[in-house]
């Protein structure tokens, strides 16, 4: 049986999901209209004291809670480092993030996956949220809360330059300008105002860019963005989900004897043959025992053997 003969990698046999770019940019923008109405209906105030006379404010709650604040870390609101992601200031902040998601997050997605692409913009945003945070319990006096989805959208941008350097970007949808050029201009700007934090960087979160940048950059670096490379926390989940603390502990001897006489469910061999096999036996004897072991214990079951075994076989097809 051939790859195209399984069920789970013939197209069409299935309605594709929806993408997860699409999800990201649905979820960005009904959170930014939950703003609006909490803005208008449910704005929040507090009590002051000027010169001497009681004074009622408006406080904005939902950003006092869910934004990236200067003493988050003060008060433990560690969640602000995933939350400040999907709040935005202005209709154009939004718009400007949900385009080059549109333009850049795509493409982006079909190389990594839609589980690992939503992974990918988390991370970046909270790298970046952990250096413009930092910076803020240093240098409070600098720093006013942050919000916006900028720092996870310029990771995947970095990402997309690490895959695609020389490919281009029309700037305004007008000019155009090589991907890495535009990645170094914008990361030399966010690097310049992260070490001189001026009011006259435009009161932008110029470390969180920063931090996104380097994230993404590193996300390719380490290989993450190849499906059979495994994230350093997904061993961690896996233990985790088949850890059981009511289990019964076996004895050793018991543990000896089992391994003793167990056999060997799926069969490996010394080497990948990619080139010395004809196509036909590579399948065979190589790929569909991979396949069905990922059909009965899903993909997170490979070795790092196996997942190089996969994508072997996905670059010979795709050299038809």
């Amino acid at each position: 049986m051939g790859l195209a003969d399984r069920h789970y990698m013939r197209e069409g046999s299935y309605r594709s999901p929806m993408s997860a770019t699409v999800i990201l940019m649905i979820t960005l923008t009904v959170v930014f209209a939950i703003q609006c109405i909490v803005d208008v209906y449910a704005p929040g105030s507090r009590q002051i004291v000027w010169n001497g006379v009681p004074m009622t404010v408006r406080e904005p709650w939902l950003e006092k809670w869910f934004a990236m604040t200067p003493d988050w870390l003060l008060r433990g609101h560690v969640w602000q480092l995933i939350t400040f992601q999907f709040l935005h200031a202005g209709i154009w902040h939004l718009l400007g993030n949900l385009l080059t998601l549109w333009f850049l997050g795509r493409f982006v997605e079909n190389v990594l996956g839609r589980r690992r692409f939503i992974v990918a913009y988390l991370v970046c945003g909270v790298a970046g949220g952990l250096l413009q945070g930092i910076l803020m319990v240093l240098l409070p006096s600098h720093f006013q809360p942050m919000y916006g989805a900028s720092a996870g959208v310029l990771g995947i941008l970095a990402i997309f330059v690490r895959l695609l350097p020389t490919s281009e970007i029309r700037l305004y949808f007008v000019l155009p300008v090589r991907a890495d050029v535009v990645l170094w201009v914008i990361g030399g700007i966010s690097l310049f105002f992260t070490i001189v934090p001026s009011a006259r960087g435009g009161g932008v979160a110029h470390a969180a860019h920063l931090g996104g940048i380097l994230a993404g950059i590193a996300w390719v670096a380490l290989g993450w963005h190849r499906d059979y490379v495994r994230l350093p926390w997904e061993g961690f989940f896996d233990n985790l989900r088949q850890w059981n603390p009511f289990r019964t502990r076996k004895r050793k001897s018991d543990l000896m004897k089992a391994a003793s006489v167990k056999t060997q469910r799926w069969p490996t061999h010394k080497s990948i043959t990619v080139e010395e096999l004809p196509e036909e036996e590579f399948i065979s004897q190589e790929v569909d025992p991979i396949l069905d072991k990922i059909s009965a214990h899903g993909i997170q079951s490979l070795t790092e053997r196996e997942r190089k075994i996969l994508e072997a076989a996905r670059n010979k097809m795709a050299r038809r």
